[in-house]
């Protein structure tokens, strides 16, 4: 009898995989992404698509921009990955590969593409018909975002709108049989938590800097203060002889 896993079991394999701590700054956006995947990776209604996979590549590579140490970033994605018992490098080459599918498209031809999502063909086409015709498909936030970034690599201002965003991507939501609403309530989400980040990372930035910068005055303040002591003339070799003798190096 199979045991389905629990979060408690992939977080173990997570910090099993990267013993090093996680940066508090971006240790939410790690526990949420790992919580999410592995949640859809015990599901039996779920199945993985090179869609999602670009909504995960994008979420984690976007949200941990700037780690520090830059070293670790993609040893915490390895471990993410081994953690819900997916392999990074399949995640990355898929994610590459469908972003690579809508290079040449310009808008007209992604929303046909979006359009016709049934009608088959090659290349984006392909990876649209290929969720749209399955019997039964999962919707997940992940694929939200996939189908986002694939949007705003062709034209970010498409996306500028809560209005135009619907539009865009409702032929397909009415084919893979999900609101039009609920996907864009995710992206809208997706976006404000970018933003938030950015400027918690700004925020963090700055503190650094300060502190930074206090602890180089503080460097530069004892420097001067041994270097004026070092300058400063004895004060007892100095000082004259109550004999009525004069100082010995006088």
């Amino acid at each position: 009898m199979n045991t389905v896993r629990t979060v408690s079991d992939t977080k173990r394999a997570f910090y099993s995989r990267h013993a090093r701590p996680v940066n508090s700054l971006y240790r939410r956006v790690v526990e949420e992404l790992m919580v999410e995947m592995h949640l859809l990776s015990v599901s039996v209604d779920f199945s993985y698509e090179p869609i999602y996979a670009l909504g995960v590549v994008t979420t984690f590579d976007r949200f941990m921009q700037g780690y520090r140490p830059e070293a670790d970033r993609e040893s915490i994605f390895e471990a993410i990955c081994a953690g819900v018992e997916t392999e990074a490098q399949k995640l990355r080459q898929d994610a590459q590969q469908v972003a690579e599918s809508v290079k040449g498209l310009d808008l007209a031809g992604f929303k046909a593409a979006i359009a016709d999502s049934k009608g088959g063909g090659d290349g984006f086409k392909g990876y649209l018909a290929a969720i749209a015709t399955r019997e039964k498909f999962k919707y997940t936030r992940l694929f939200g975002v996939g189908l986002y970034t694939l949007a705003e690599s062709i034209d970010a201002k498409v996306l500028a709108t809560k209005e135009s965003r619907i539009e865009l991507f409702q032929p397909l939501c009415e084919a893979i049989g999900i609101p039009g609403e609920r996907l864009d309530k995710d992206l809208e989400l997706y976006r404000s938590n970018l933003e938030k980040m950015v400027q918690a990372k700004a925020v963090m930035d700055d503190i650094i800097a300060a502190d930074r910068k206090k602890k180089e005055d503080r460097a530069k303040a004892k420097l001067a203060s041994e270097s004026a002591e070092a300058d400063s003339p004895d004060p007892v070799a100095a000082a004259p002889d109550p004999n009525g003798e004069p100082p010995a190096d006088a």
